[in-house]
């Protein structure tokens, strides 16, 4: 590999790998935010957290790949052209390939990578973040035995315990349940404790009362020597893990199984699915052609409208929301299976003829006037107001 290639490959890699690490990081982080109250309402260890977030991991790691490709290659090629780099490389009688093919190079090895995580390791990934959950959900005994805290079961479902006693029961129950619109159930117990029968998990309240208030307002009491509270409402059985389409293996969704139950209520998600494995892997190699396609050439500062980082990743941006669109509408209608191929195809094919015509790929004219024109008015806009208040007191 000439050095001029192996220059422009160094680059192009550090910049995306630093952008992909950033990116990453923020899209990670958002993720798992959202996933944090399984830990913290079910009283589950630090472990189980730092688990759960390296299991959801490999599934962000593939959206991420091309847009931080994209970004990577039409930085390199911008500062490149700013750096006079790319007139030198034209110059000197080097042809296009020489930058074209340590980008594609990188492109297709991030191509194989998005393919391998996506296929080989997200839905072994998929599968074990379900189970944790679902053990997490299970294991609510854990939770409603923490001593002098309020927690949240479900949804209008609240207990909290005073004590823990040593022979293993507790003391001082208290339990909110209002998950019945129009009436509110509260139990009281001096003593319980929590037994297994028929195979359900029950928690055995003694010595208390029950309030009860109906529509009308009319408060009830009831007073109880022994009363059986059942911890499955609340508490999934960790045999009922249900794995949808995104948490099957790629030979699963070749070959189905027909007894699967989510695959007898909607087969076509799964066809959708594996069309989406087949083709989210060729973004990164589309970005990266996008990039070439906006920033490959050199050209004067003067005829630059708009930075090419932003061109890239708006062009990006429209084109991966179409996947998506195709990829959403074709677990309802296996129409849009063939969109799904057309959109990264067209795309690649509309950047090649970009490139080998010497074209440059470009948003309109009349829509970079407009971002300009509010830009410019979003920043002066203050100053006018300064002014005017100005002018105003004089």
């Amino acid at each position: 590999m000439r050095v001029l290639e192996t220059y422009i490959m160094r680059r192009t890699f550090a910049i995306f790998a630093v952008t992909l690490f950033w990116v990453l990081a923020i899209v990670w982080t958002t993720q798992v935010l959202t996933r944090i109250n399984v830990v913290t309402s079910s009283g589950q260890s630090a472990a189980t957290f730092f688990e759960i977030a390296a299991l959801v991991l490999p599934a962000v790691i593939p959206i991420v790949i091309p847009f931080a490709l994209g970004i990577a290659v039409a930085q390199t090629l911008a500062t490149m052209n700013t750096d006079s780099e790319l007139i030198v490389i034209t110059a000197s009688g080097s042809s296009k390939t020489t930058i074209i093919r340590p980008i594609l190079l990188i492109a297709v090895a991030a191509s194989i990578a998005s393919f391998a995580i996506e296929n080989g390791v997200e839905p072994f990934a998929r599968e074990r973040l379900r189970a944790l959950v679902s053990e997490a959900r299970a294991d609510l005994i854990t939770s409603v035995v923490s001593e002098g805290t309020f927690q949240t079961i479900d949804d209008g479902l609240v207990i909290q315990i005073s004590e823990r006693l040593p022979d293993g029961r507790f003391a001082g129950i208290f339990l909110a349940d209002t998950r019945e619109e129009e009436t509110e159930l509260i139990y009281y117990a001096e003593t319980g404790a929590t037994i297994e029968l028929n195979g359900e998990h029950v928690l055995v309240m003694q010595d208390g009362v029950v309030h009860r208030r109906n529509a009308t307002g009319n408060v009830s009491i009831i007073r109880y020597q022994s009363y059986a509270f059942d911890l499955a409402e609340f508490a999934p059985a960790t045999s009922t893990i249900t794995y949808l389409p995104k948490d099957r293996t790629l030979g699963f969704l070749l070959n189905p199984d027909p007894a699967d139950p989510v695959f007898q209520q909607k087969p076509a998600s799964f066809t959708a699915e594996l069309h989406r494995r087949l083709t989210d892997w060729t973004y990164p190699l589309v970005f990266a052609l996008i990039g070439l396609a906006v920033a490959g050439d050199s050209r004067s500062f003067r005829e630059s409208r708009i930075h090419p980082l932003i061109t890239t990743m708006l062009i990006a941006l429209f084109i991966r929301w179409e996947g998506f669109i195709a990829g959403n509408a074709a677990g309802d209608s296996l129409a849009f299976v063939p969109t799904m191929y057309a959109v990264p195809l067209i795309s690649m094919l509309v950047c090649v003829w970009v490139i080998a015509t010497n074209k440059r790929l470009e948003l309109p004219t009349r829509w970079t006037d407009r971002m300009q024109d509010f830009w410019t008015q979003r920043a002066m806009a203050p100053i006018l107001r300064r002014r005017a208040k100005a002018e105003g007191e004089r």
